[in-house]
């Protein structure tokens, strides 16, 4: 592509990649949420999919699900903070279906607390894994998919953006995931490589991500809405293995709030400061440190988190913007509205 091509297109790969059900798909952080929730989508869809988790238990019943329901799969026990660990993924994948087209990094852990509470031990653990996991995993798949070709797929949020109060050091760990990525996506296409890279940038989600979290609070950590079905990030990624874009909000409601960050961050930060800290809590003790994933892994096999409040089960906002550019004035409009209506009905509920 030349030079003007690239400052004047769409930031999406020109190339079109294998339909769901000739790929062979990659998932780290498979045992719940998220990633659970990918690989049995893109296992439904025809993929062959490689799962990758610390829980030997819940990968082995996950595997089984899906060959119960007719799909192709295979694990790996693999902790991705170790990159020989990573890199026995890759061996296996190879091993067993020849390779691989799509690599999903979305392996990740929470800690909730202030910043001068939280051990810089337990952050330093943190950012193993969801820094350099995301690291390990992108050059491995790097690596081999410079012959090939395919697409990685990286899971930010987004707070990769717009840093949350109460989850300074999980913010922090995504802002880095984003650079990182967009480096590596810089660098792949300075070399022509038929490599694609993708950043996946969640809103809230329901998943077990408040109860696995490592938790400073006195209370149990809950999730700011609006709140999403892990299904809507699956469909995301699913969709970017085979038509790879540059980046992806999933949810309006998270658009919204980086757009008004953006615009007004001194009011976005009075936001933060004012509501965001009840936003995150509810009133029950939180759970014992040792079943918190950042200790040990979770065997619980669970996509969701029962989420007490309404949870989206789709986003009108990400299904246009993964249509293409031409609603992109649409989107702006939307995103801005978004954001404003979270904001006026936050500062009601708080003086209510």
């Amino acid at each position: 592509m030349s030079v003007l091509g690239k400052l004047t297109g769409s930031g999406e790969s020109t190339t079109e990649r294998k339909p769901l059900e000739r790929q062979t798909i990659v998932i780290t952080g498979a045992s719940s949420g998220i990633g659970l929730t990918t690989a049995r989508m893109a296992a439904d869809r025809g993929a062959n999919v490689v799962l990758a988790a610390r829980s030997e238990d819940a990968l082995e019943e996950a595997v089984e699900g899906i060959e119960a329901d007719g799909g192709e799969a295979e694990y790996v026990v693999a902790d991705v903070r170790d990159r020989e660990d990573v890199r026995e993924i890759a061996r296996v994948a190879e091993e067993t279906y020849g390779g691989f087209d799509t690599w999903v990094n979305g392996a990740a852990v929470s800690i909730y607390g202030r910043l001068e509470e939280i051990p810089v031990e337990e952050m330093r653990e943190q950012f193993d894994t969801n820094v350099w996991g995301v690291v390990y995993g992108s050059l491995e798949a790097a690596e081999r998919l410079r012959e090939s070709g395919g697409t990685i797929v990286n899971i930010g949020s987004i707070v990769s953006e717009r840093t949350i109060l109460l989850q300074g050091s999980y913010s922090a760990s995504k802002h880095a995931v984003k650079a990182f990525t967009d480096a590596l996506r810089m660098e792949l296409e300075e070399d022509g490589a038929p490599v694609d890279v993708t950043l996946i940038k969640p809103s809230a989600i329901d998943t077990p991500y408040p109860e696995h979290a490592k938790n400073y609070m006195d209370e149990a950590a809950t999730l700011p809405d609006p709140v999403y079905a892990p299904e809507t990030v699956a469909r995301a990624i699913c969709h970017a293995a085979e038509h790879p874009q540059r980046e992806v909000t999933v949810g309006g409601g998270g658009k919204g709030m980086v757009v008004f960050g953006r615009l007004a961050s001194r009011i976005m930060d009075v936001l933060m400061e004012t509501l965001f800290s009840d936003l995150q809590r509810k009133d029950q003790p939180p759970r014992p440190e040792s079943e918190t994933a950042l200790e040990e892994p979770g065997d619980d096999l669970a996509e969701r988190g029962g989420y007490e409040g309404h949870v989206a089960e789709s986003s009108l906002y990400t299904r246009l913007v993964q249509r293409g550019r031409e609603h992109r004035s649409t989107l702006v409009g939307l995103g801005l509205l978004a954001a404003a209506v979270y904001a006026g009905y936050r500062a009601v509920q708080s003086e209510g």
